[in-house]
């Protein structure tokens, strides 16, 4: 009778144990990550990446090779000397090279 008893109380605390799983909350997306308005709008209507609208995040999550310090640079490079006149104007990025860039050609635009 105690086993059956013993039984009943693992049953019911694994039970519970897999319902609280289930009914967790999804883990919410980080700060960083929350602009995907903004990624919306820097992508033309070809689905090409704009280097003169896109944001860090849109450049690291869009474009091959590019992660968060790359994506930073290319942004400040923008501020400090204007607009992108041509996407070859990337080569002057530090960190940007001729094979990331034309890995990424087909996806860049400039407006």
């Amino acid at each position: 009778m105690r086993t059956g008893y013993f039984y009943s109380l693992v049953f019911a605390l694994l039970t519970s144990a897999s319902i609280a799983a289930v009914a967790a909350p999804a883990v919410k997306p980080e700060a960083g990550n929350a602009p995907q308005v903004q990624q919306m709008s820097a992508a033309t209507p070809s689905g090409k990446v704009d280097l003169n609208k896109a944001d860090a995040s849109t450049l690291q999550s869009e474009l091959s090779g590019i992660g968060e310090a790359k994506a930073q640079a290319i942004v400040a490079y923008r501020e400090s000397n204007g607009a992108f006149s041509s996407v070859d104007e990337l080569l002057e990025v530090k960190g940007i090279g001729k094979a990331l860039l034309d890995k990424n050609r087909e996806k860049l635009v400039v407006n």
